[in-house]
């Protein structure tokens, strides 16, 4: 019961009953099972925070868009076969905002790009999905993003062009269509974003930096056979 308490504790009070289950197999080498990890759970009284759905509404306004080709066919065979991305808004010092972007391959889930900046602009998304290919050459994915201004523009539209992508965007107003994405940033704010100050934008970046290394090779996933992401994706490999 102290290995759960204690890791409870590390995970900012929002590890599951499945995440412990994994963690302590793994990480402590104890034979228990889900069902009786949950029972001592509430035994103890810890209980992980719930997350809230987030309702995110994109208004449909110019340049090339592209047919929903993903059509929430979130299974992947394969690394490089559909990545998905978005970029999400932070906020550090007294009120200034940032932006992060990334890119997240359906296959494991890994986080293979991401890029934060000062300015929501086609330089940020750019540079994110340059450096997912950088890291990944060769690769020719189904690429899903939402409608928003930059995944829109023609400069987008021909990177993904010169690189022989298929462009896959959302529906308008279905947040739904980018499910996976949303999940990441939920999972993001709410174990490593929500409630805290981040004085300096470069805090607000290094927090990311740990928390995306953290979440690809030590965040156990139970619909990954309790591995990571980074691991997942790389025994395909």
């Amino acid at each position: 019961m102290r290995v759960l308490k204690d890791e409870f504790i590390i995970s900012n009070q929002r590890a599951g009953y499945r995440t412990l289950t994994m963690k302590v197999r793994r990480d402590y080498g104890l034979k228990v099972n889900h069902k009786r990890v949950r029972r001592l759970m509430r035994k103890i009284g810890i209980a992980s925070i719930i997350r809230r759905k987030r309702r995110i509404y994109t208004v449909s306004s110019e340049q090339e868009t592209a047919e929903n080709i993903l059509n929430r066919k979130f299974k992947a065979d394969r690394p490089n076969q559909k990545w998905v991305t978005d970029v999400t808004y932070l906020s550090y010092g007294n009120g200034q905002k940032a932006y992060l972007s990334a890119v997240k391959d359906l296959y494991g889930g890994e986080i293979i790009a991401y890029e934060v900046s000062k300015k929501n602009d086609n330089v940020l998304v750019l540079n994110t999905i340059e450096k997912a290919l950088r890291a990944n050459p060769g690769a020719k994915p189904i690429l899903h993003s939402d409608r928003g201004y930059q995944y829109t523009s023609y400069q987008y539209s021909n990177v993904l062009l010169e690189y022989g992508i298929q462009k896959s965007m959302s529906r308008v107003g279905k947040c739904i269509d980018n499910a996976p994405m949303e999940s990441f940033w939920s999972h993001y704010k709410d174990e490593a974003y929500n409630g805290k100050k981040f004085k300096l934008y470069e805090d607000l970046v290094t927090s990311i930096d740990n928390y995306v290394k953290y979440y690809n090779k030590q965040r156990y996933q139970w619909k990954l056979n309790s591995l990571t992401p980074f691991e997942y994706r790389n025994q395909a490999a």
